[in-house]
């Protein structure tokens, strides 16, 4: 019985077509990312549980892929925990290693081991999959690619707007329209403090985190059962219910913190007032991001063409390195998620036509004793640096032909025993029909550039 091929939720295979749309949107995304100092890092796909555990909040932990173990990793196994299948309290006996949630979290890591030899402001970018135990749906994966770029060793919030630059300048090169958002953890702790809840700001700002998904009328649900008071519940919906900026001036009278988030935000704004975006950037109190290490201002980017969800997101962490023994590193951030990307670049038509990385042109041997010459043929024509490729058997002409009409090609050089001796090669184009005869000298001429 034969294993019926599948795919797994959640993932994607991607032929020849779809890679060179990634690889278009992977250049221009690194591109921008050299461009403005930032260098290249890679970083293992798996990374200890230690590493990984306790840096996402509760729920991301949950979304993390565990890896077993090697051998019997029953062997070792926690047995009373076994026996009462507490499967939280066997996990840690059975699994030492995860597959990397996000790219900030490894990149915390390296900085850490690598402080002696890194020279700060350190800034890398980095473009590698991630993956996560997420429910798949329409741009949700539970593999994809993520493209980060961040800062690392100064306070500096000249990065926070550098960072926005590089979001605008990306997308418009990409033909996208969105609009980028902004705000401050630390504003959103002055919220807390205004309703009492400081002790439970950490759920407040993942339940926050869900407005745009579940509303507001959930929200207030998700709060309540966190503990949180109706009255208080009450303040916090006022206070991400502001939309200008400057409000905040007197809605913070009682809380440092949330005057200290309202001028870092400012301050972001001061910086681009005489190099504006093309792009939207918007001032947005409920944006939350509800990963436990941002400390400062956070941003998310959505596309005003297609309903996606956030297609970008990042922010200001103060300690992230902290959890690994180096305190007082500041850092920021933003990630490009490659995938949604790709999926409202598709929707919208927004690729070039000239992406399939398919070669232009195909050889056809008319016979079978023609074949070593085609051969030697096509291997001068590619060591010209021409793209292209040779049907690999001398079957009848209708079938090469439909061949290169099914694959596309733009022309096809057709050689028999009279183009050998000749020396001239029937050159025909597909789209047109033209067809004329060339000598191998004419032909280099015609498609070196192509």
């Amino acid at each position: 019985m034969s294993n019926k091929a599948t795919l797994l939720k959640g993932t994607r295979d991607f032929g020849a077509n779809q890679i060179q749309k990634r690889e278009f949107i992977f250049g221009h995304i690194r591109k921008v990312f050299q461009k403005y100092g930032f260098g290249p890092l890679e970083t293992p796909a798996m990374e200890s549980m230690n590493t990984l555990t306790g840096k996402y909040g509760e729920e991301g932990d949950r979304l993390l892929f565990k890896v077993l173990n090697n051998g019997d990793f029953l062997a070792k196994a926690d047995q009373e925990a076994l026996n009462t299948k507490d499967s939280k309290k066997v996990l840690p006996s059975i699994v030492k290693r995860g597959m990397r949630y996000d790219l900030t979290v490894p990149f915390a890591r390296y900085v850490v081991m690598n402080q002696q030899t890194l020279k700060f402001p350190y800034k890398r970018y980095q473009i590698q999959p991630v993956w996560r135990a997420d429910r798949p749906q329409k741009g949700r994966y539970q593999e994809f690619y993520q493209c980060d770029a961040d800062a690392i060793g100064s306070k500096g919030l000249i990065y926070e707007a550098e960072l926005m630059q590089i979001y605008d300048e990306v997308f418009v090169n990409l033909g996208l329209n969105v609009c980028i958002r902004i705000n401050n953890r630390k504003i959103l702790f002055g919220i807390a403090e205004n309703a009492g809840v400081q002790d439970k700001f950490m759920d407040m700002t993942i339940i926050l985190d869900k407005l745009d998904k579940i509303g507001e009328e959930k929200v207030r649900m998700e709060l309540g059962n966190k503990g949180i008071s109706e009255s208080s519940i009450d303040i916090i919906m006022q206070g991400i219910a502001i939309t200008e900026l400057d409000e905040l001036k007197d809605y913070f009278k009682n809380s440092e913190t949330g005057i200290l988030g309202y001028q870092e935000v400012k301050q972001v704004f001061d910086f681009l007032l005489d190099s504006p975006l093309t792009n939207e950037l918007k001032f947005d109190i409920s944006l939350a991001r509800g990963l436990g290490y941002y400390t400062g201002c956070i941003f998310e980017v959505e596309s005003k063409d297609a309903k996606m969800g956030s297609i970008g997101g990042g922010g200001r962490y103060d300690d992230l390195t902290g959890v690994f023994g180096l305190k007082n590193l500041s850092g920021v951030g933003i990630s490009f998620g490659a995938e949604r990307i790709y999926d409202v670049m598709n929707d919208l038509f927004l690729f070039p036509n000239d992406l399939s990385g398919q070669p232009s042109l195909l050889i056809l041997s008319l016979d079978a004793s023609i074949l070593s010459h085609s051969f030697q043929f096509v291997t001068e024509l590619r060591k010209n640096g021409i793209h292209c490729d040779m049907y690999p058997e001398a079957v009848k002409m209708k079938k090469q032909m439909a061949y290169a009409d099914a694959r596309q090609y733009e022309s096809v050089i057709i050689i028999g025993e009279e183009e050998v001796n000749s020396k001239l090669y029937t050159v025909k184009q597909l789209l047109s029909g033209k067809q004329e005869k060339l000598s191998k000298k004419e032909i280099l001429t015609k498609f070196i550039d192509k």
